[in-house]
């Protein structure tokens, strides 16, 4: 029911934005406000989380190799068996054998058991896999990091794009109004035989030109807010002015790049990715090594039918277990090889992945700058363009001037303003994403009010859980005296807010 209210009303939202245009609640909607809807409603990032909760799992699950295993094992059975030949047997007790009965022996019996063991030394084997377990956590932290720069890096261009639209929309709509007076005063020199049917037609024209460029923005800004809805998770108001990013971004590229390689959340998963395939390799070495253990069990057996329980037998059995393998047919060492190979693929991925993100880096740094310039370049326009207009039309009235004139320096005009609404928005795209690539772009460096989801705390919650013992750790560091352990990276500075939008 509410996917279905949901959805009526974003229909209705949609068709009242081709309708009315800028028509819109009373209330400005910030940039800050949607990217603190987005972090704490977005499916996507939700998603993410669920994923690495999941993944902080794995890690309880490898501390499991240093915590006792017991086990109860009941069994009932029943035997029958039967040989040939036979007598005849008393059967109802009048004292007469009057049945034949066959020879048939039957049995039952009932047991029960508790084993009980405890590893001691694994020869890091699970050391190594509690490493691995740590590793792939700090990984999924920073494909976490990756998703959430990517929801917000969809919200902030959804939001420039809702805002370029809207303003395309007014100039759209100042523009046929503009034509609309145009071609009343063409009608009305032509009237008095100032102006030809000729110019009263060019008028119509660029009037019915306008009108269908108006229906064309309405429709860009119907697709602009149903992707800003399906992001942020509501439908887009009348949006305020952006805040400026520049206080964020670095003063150079060399700033940049130097960012990126401490901070972007790939680097820093493939580092994590590689150490986790290190560990594993520790693993496949550990199989090769001893280990000890010990195992107690108790057991009972005896007939369930008739039952009696002070004829059930018992025995307890305890001892202590040495495991050591000495042939494997090359299993061991296949899987050392194969692991070996892949810590060294994981090793050359952190330096393929360094590159692709410099790549990415550069053109939007570039990107930036030439949207910069573009930005100066359309300002100019439009201040010239507006003198030019402005010019044309005084020019007309005084004959110096035609009609086509003025219609073409009022086209020029609304092409120089659109175009400086889209290069204003390209900047600010570009800015958002040369912050991603620096591993920068996070809702609380955005929106400072919002409340960080931090995974570590639902990481932490896991360490002493239903299974613990407390005699694992020291277990634990006897068994990773030798294995790899993973160091992590140090966490990312906040970066400094953005500037509040000019009002």
């Amino acid at each position: 029911m509410f996917n279905s209210r949901r959805g009526g009303l974003f229909a209705a939202v949609c068709s009242a934005g081709l309708a009315l245009g800028l028509a819109s609640p009373a209330f400005a909607e910030t940039l800050a406000e949607a990217i603190a809807l987005a972090y704490d409603s977005n499916p996507t990032l939700q998603a993410q989380r669920a994923t690495q909760r999941a993944l902080d799992e794995n890690w309880v699950q490898a501390r499991t190799g240093y915590r006792p295993q017991a086990a109860a094992t009941g069994r009932f059975g029943y035997s029958e068996s039967r040989t040939p030949g036979g007598a005849f047997a008393d059967t109802d007790g009048n004292g007469i054998r009057d049945s034949w009965v066959r020879n048939r022996v039957e049995s039952n019996s009932l047991s029960a058991t508790l084993s009980l063991s405890q590893p001691l030394y694994t020869g890091g084997r699970v050391a190594a896999t509690v490493s691995a377990a740590e590793a792939d956590i700090l990984t999924g932290r920073e494909n976490l990091r990756r998703t959430e720069a990517s929801v917000l890096q969809t919200v902030i261009q959804a939001f420039m794009d809702t805002r370029r639209d809207q303003e395309a929309l007014r100039i759209r709509q100042e523009n046929v109004r503009v034509l609309e007076r145009q071609l009343d005063e063409s009608k009305a020199r032509f009237d008095v035989g100032e102006i030809t049917r000729t110019d009263v037609a060019q008028s119509e024209a660029r009037l019915a030109a306008a009108q269908a460029q108006l229906s064309q923005a309405q429709a860009q800004l119907a697709i602009s807010r149903a992707g800003y809805a399906a992001v942020v998770g509501q439908n887009p108001g009348d949006l305020a002015p952006e805040p400026s990013l520049a206080g964020m971004l670095p003063a150079d590229v060399a700033q940049a790049y130097e960012a990126a390689e401490d901070n972007n959340p790939q680097i820093r998963a493939a580092q994590y990715a590689q150490q986790a395939s290190k560990a594993r390799v520790a693993a496949a070495k550990a199989e090769r090594m001893p280990s000890v253990g010990l195992t107690g069990s108790i057991s009972t057996n005896g007939q369930a039918d008739p039952f009696e329980s002070d004829q059930f037998g018992r025995g307890v059995a305890a001892g202590a277990t040495v495991t050591v393998p000495l042939f494997t047919g090359g299993l061991t060492s296949s899987r050392v090889r194969a692991a070996m190979e892949r810590n060294n693929a994981d090793r050359i991925g952190v330096e393929t992945t360094r590159r692709s993100v410099m790549q990415g880096l550069t053109g939007a740094w570039n990107q930036l700058v030439a949207s910069r310039s573009n930005i100066s370049s359309t300002d100019e326009q439009v201040r010239a363009a507006r003198i030019a207009a402005e010019g044309t039309r005084q020019e007309q009235q005084v004959g110096l001037r035609t009609t086509l004139d003025v219609l073409n320096a009022e086209q020029e005009l609304r092409q120089a303003e659109l175009a400086q609404v889209s290069a204003r928005r390209d900047e600010y795209v570009a800015a958002s994403l040369v912050l991603a690539q620096m591993g920068r772009l996070e809702a609380p460096n955005l929106t400072p009010s919002v409340t960080r989801y931090d995974p570590a705390t639902h990481f932490d919650k896991l360490r002493v859980t239903w299974g613990w013992v407390p005699w694992e750790e020291p277990i634990a560091l006897v068994d990773g005296l030798t294995t790899p352990k993973t160091v992590e990276k140090p966490a990312v500075q906040p970066a400094t807010p953005p500037a509040a939008a000019p009002n």
